[in-house]
């Protein structure tokens, strides 16, 4: 049976989930509404096409933390032990419910982004070492490519083949699992972005550039 306090963690993970940064900075400070230019989607990348990176480093940095706060509820609950398998196992559960609440926010009628940078907030707190090699391959594609999307999907099928090959003896079976699962999601929420970059229309960001006409 589930606990009230189990249940309270869900339900604040999806609400910090569901806090729509790029679309209540877009029409704080810029009047806009993110979703309806670029790609159409509420998240850092469109915020940084879109806006600059004025806007879209506080939206990397607290989508970012979004992800990785609630993932780390898991502290406050009582009857989880560090270190255990039901505990890797409800980190999992906590983070994957902020990344549905950035996809599907209850603050923004449903339509968020994609949660690239909320689900790297929640693989931060659950294997931060496989996470960090993984942010380095993103950067390096980044720098190399200025495909975020690319970027995105490399990183994404790093992370469990890093997992595997250095961390497995000290990885939970479902730890593995959930990184196969991340690589196979962020496949399926890039859809429209590989067929743009197999056409050569997908477009490149300029992290340096104040202001996308």
């Amino acid at each position: 049976m589930i606990s009230v306090y189990t249940t309270t963690a869900l339900i604040i993970a999806y609400l910090y989930g569901s806090i729509p940064t790029a679309i209540w900075i877009g029409k704080a400070f810029y009047g806009i509404d993110v979703r309806e230019y670029g790609s159409g989607n509420a998240g850092a990348t469109n915020t940084f096409r879109i806006l600059g990176k004025k806007a879209g480093i506080p939206v990397l940095i607290i989508d970012v933390l979004k992800g990785f706060t609630a993932t780390n509820l898991v502290y406050f609950i009582g009857n989880y032990t560090p270190g255990t398998v039901p505990f890797a196992n409800f980190q999992l559960v906590l983070g994957i419910t902020a990344v549905v609440g950035h996809i599907f926010p209850i603050f923004a009628g449903f339509r968020g982004g994609k949660g690239i940078a909320t689900l790297f907030g929640m693989i931060l707190a659950v294997h931060p070492a496989a996470s960090g090699i993984s942010c380095g391959v993103f950067v390096i594609m980044l720098l190399f490519t200025r495909y975020v999307s690319l970027s995105s999907m490399v990183a994404s099928f790093m992370f469990p083949v890093i997992i595997i090959l250095f961390f497995n003896q000290t990885s939970t079976r479902t730890q593995v699992l959930f990184a196969i699962s991340v690589c196979i999601l962020v496949m399926f929420t890039h859809q429209k972005n590989i067929e743009r970059l197999l056409k050569g229309k997908e477009s490149r960001v300029n992290i340096f550039k104040k202001k996308v006409a």
